[in-house]
């Protein structure tokens, strides 16, 4: 069955009207993969030597294997945000003499055809035939093999399993992008625990003694297994269809929107939208993954405080960049009927703002920690939080009305350019560099605490004039209206 059903997904592309299309989208995607499958390739075989320029005081085979788990959980995080979900139209086969298990193997099976599989192969082999195979002999060089193809096989079912039940309820895969941030803070952070030396205290082990293969074998082969069971249980349609809409709560059950009325409704349902979409629900996780990019600076000590303004900027806003860059792009299938609807565009707008004042209050708060680096740091934090409350929103929603390209919220969001534009390029030059526009002129002259006060001040300006601006971009969407529909009509 599994080659029959391999028949009918190519009859089903071939038959396409949007073959021509996906054939060059696929093409260019392949050419991107060759490249970075070279810079892989290079980096395999000179992984050695790369070890040895890193820790020259260490063993190379301790540090390598100090880095594997390291490698994998990272592994983790981007098989999370890129790595797509195999699907199977299983319609047509429901009532058909089709076997469950058939189904539900070929989906299980075709989940391992991924370039993530491959890269931890083609990563580790050369060291571990080079070095392992000379040093402990063949029976350990095998024993790492396996473990490594386990452990890939175990990440690609857990990441599957972590998206699949994120279909029913997104807050799992925010739950899970949480944990695994915790994890990371845990170690190169707040260092509770450091995962170099846990990966060595396995792999080392696993030197002298390969039985210990066994262990990720079990976890690959009991992932695999958990994942065949819950795709067989999810089978019919209308199982799924009932559990995903208990999943959600009415915007009317959230108190906290609740208190907003009408425009609390309009960012439930946003909020909706974000969670049971691919692409919209992808900003909000690459937002919780970007808290962690002050770490690149702040442990640096070469950078200064005009880093700083970036960085926080950066980390409190990037739900408002990213999400907001494709505003109104996300509401495009349902755009018309918006238009004609009784909404009041003024409430529209009004929910734009609450909801990236509710997400960017949650961002600044989870940044707070970096008071380990000092007071001053939450404090640089806390203005650019008001920033983008009161300047960058507002620049946002500006561009919005410029942007007339739609966008599919079915589509993955890996290597997916669809509403990209020069809406998005023209957006980047004044959130990039009005701040500095304030702050540099004060820091030239050595009054760095005044740049501060001044990017406060004009924030504060901002959102104490939120329902000025809110007027003036009711007015200019009111004369674009229906060029923003026409663009979002065209597919």
């Amino acid at each position: 069955m599994i080659s029959t059903f391999f028949s009918h997904e190519l009859k089903a592309f071939w038959r396409s009207k949007n073959t021509g299309k996906t054939i060059a989208v696929k093409a260019i995607m392949g050419v991107l993969i060759l490249i970075l499958l070279s810079y892989v390739v290079a980096l395999g075989i000179f992984l050695g030597l790369i070890l040895e320029k890193v820790s020259p005081n260490e063993d190379t085979t301790v540090v390598f294997c100090g880095i594997i788990l390291v490698y994998f959980l990272f592994d983790l995080l981007m098989r999370m945000q890129l790595q797509e979900l195999p699907t199977l139209k299983v319609q047509p086969y429901l009532h058909l003499p089709v076997k469950r298990n058939s189904v539900v193997g070929y989906l299980a099976l075709t989940a391992l055809l991924s370039f993530f599989n491959l890269w931890p192969i083609i990563l580790f082999s050369p060291f571990i035939f080079t070095k392992i195979l000379a040093a402990s002999g063949f029976v350990a060089a095998l024993a790492f093999f396996v473990a490594i193809l386990a452990l890939s096989v175990f990440n690609n079912y857990l990441a599957m399993y972590i998206k699949r039940k994120a279909n029913l309820n997104g807050w799992i895969f925010l739950m899970a992008g949480a944990i695994l941030t915790l994890i990371c803070c845990g170690d190169y952070l707040w260092h509770f625990y450091s995962i170099r030396n846990l990966s060595y205290l396995f792999f080392g082990a696993l030197l002298t003694k390969p039985y210990l293969v066994l262990l990720p074998i079990i976890l690959g082969g009991a992932m695999f297994y958990l994942n065949f069971v819950y795709l067989k249980g999810n089978l019919y349609l209308e199982e799924l269809g009932s559990r995903k809409a208990s999943a959600y709560k009415s915007s009317t059950e959230i108190p906290l929107l609740g208190r907003f009325g009408h425009i609390g409704d309009l960012v439930a349902n946003e909020i909706k939208l974000i969670l049971r979409n691919k692409r919209p629900r992808s900003a909000l996780i690459m937002g919780l993954f970007f808290l962690c990019y002050g770490l690149i600076f702040y442990t640096q000590k070469v950078y200064g405080e005009s880093m700083k303004v970036f960085v926080g900027m950066f980390m409190t806003g990037i739900f408002i960049i990213s999400y907001g860059q494709f505003m109104f792009s996300w509401q495009a299938g349902h755009f018309d009927g918006i238009l004609v609807s009784k909404v009041n565009f003024k409430d529209f707008l009004k929910a734009k703002y609450l909801l990236f004042t509710l997400v960017s209050t949650a961002a600044f708060i989870l940044t707070t920690p970096y008071v380990y680096f000092g007071w001053r740091v939450v404090m640089i934090h806390f203005i650019m939080y008001l920033w983008n409350l009161g300047v960058n929103t507002t620049i946002v929603l500006f561009f919005a009305n410029r942007n007339y390209k739609r966008i599919d919220l079915s589509k993955g969001a890996s290597f997916n350019w669809e509403g990209v534009g020069a809406t998005q390029l023209l957006l980047s030059f004044p959130l990039l560099i009005l701040p500095y526009v304030v702050y540099w002129p004060f820091k030239l002259f050595g009054m760095a605490d005044a740049g501060f006060a001044a990017l406060a001040v004009v924030a504060v300006i901002f959102i104490l004039t939120r329902n000025f601006w809110i007027n003036k971009l009711e007015a200019d969407f009111n004369s674009k209206r229906f060029k923003i529909a026409e663009g979002f009509r065209n597919k």
